[in-house]
């Protein structure tokens, strides 16, 4: 058996070729009592830390250029915690509009009703309880109904019924704070994927139209997403796919949607995402696209942090 021989191998000199990674890109480790700020200063300028940065920062300078800054999500955040967060970019005229699924809308009402959510999903299938939560269903559908009349979309209809039904926990609700605000929340509802789509009020033309018209609100505000940011939460099928139609929907009316930042953020990548927020996109006349990979309810706080940061100062 015949083995490669080393003599005649061509060497370098290590001051002769170029290296990626330097000691000045190093992080410091933290010292007691240092502010937020320090401590994002402090991280590795490499790779994720330094992508959070970089997203951060772009989201502050469209902020402040009066740019779009569309959030598309799923409902996990919802269920980990990170509606304050969210309602705090909102109360800081960061985030121009919300698009997320059916499943959000069950867990913010419950939030909004009772303080508490998520079912154990396992335990309820056994008998077929699962999903059959009175109050949960019959308010969200009856919104939708309330709404119809008036040409709203689903997730005003149901932000319009948490805020002025007085909900316990309307301050802590995405929708009910949106509609507050005025910031509009779109909702993408796929029939039978959500549990109030199984109970005797429920109405598929009614949810049908509403979620239509929420596309349609959507697809709106991407036509102006020129400079801007859209940053997906979350969201592995729905809103990946609902984002890449309305994009081609926008230019196919006409409108240069162009120079914009597109950003992932998951704790797994998924094909949809990686493919119709941030390849395709990028790939047709985005700016920059990121993926920000870890657990929600760690990394989308430092996010919102840097951005709070950001706005105040320089990080």
């Amino acid at each position: 058996m015949e083995r490669i021989k080393l003599e005649k191998v061509k060497t370098f000199k290590l001051s002769s070729s170029p290296r990626k990674i330097s000691i000045e890109m190093f992080g410091t480790p933290p010292k007691e009592g240092i502010s937020l700020k320090e401590f994002l200063l402090s991280l590795p300028k490499i790779l994720g830390a330094k992508d959070l940065l970089e997203v951060a920062r772009a989201i502050v300078e469209a902020k402040r250029k009066g740019k779009k800054v569309l959030l598309g999500m799923g409902a996990h955040p919802i269920k980990v915690g990170l509606n304050p967060y969210i309602i705090e970019l909102m109360k800081r005229s960061v985030i121009s509009l919300i698009g997320t699924n059916g499943a959000s809308m069950v867990h913010d009402v419950e939030i909004a009703l009772v303080g508490k959510t998520s079912e154990e999903v396992k335990e309820g299938l056994k008998d077929g309880s699962f999903g059959f939560a009175e109050e949960t269903a019959t308010f969200i559908n009856e919104a939708l109904k309330r709404g119809l009349p008036k040409g709203k979309g689903a997730g005003e209809a149901l932000g319009e019924a948490i805020w002025e039904e007085k909900l316990p926990y309307r301050e802590i609700s995405l929708f009910g704070m949106a509609y507050k605000l005025g910031i509009p929340v779109t909702v993408h509802i796929a029939i039978g994927t959500d549990i109030f789509h199984m109970h005797p009020s429920a109405t598929g033309s009614v949810i049908g139209e509403m979620s239509h018209r929420d596309f349609l609100t959507f697809s709106s505000e991407v036509t102006k997403l020129t400079e801007g940011i859209y940053l997906n939460l979350g969201s592995a099928t729905i809103m990946p796919e609902v984002f890449l139609k309305a994009l081609s929907l926008a230019r196919n009316l006409g409108h240069k949607v162009k120079n914009y930042i597109t950003i992932n953020m998951d704790f797994l990548p998924q094909y949809r995402a990686l493919e119709n927020v941030l390849h395709r996109p990028h790939e047709t006349g985005g700016r920059a696209s990121y993926f920000l990979r870890g657990h929600h309810e760690i990394l989308f706080p430092l996010l919102v942090g840097a951005i709070i940061e950001g706005l105040t100062g320089n990080i």
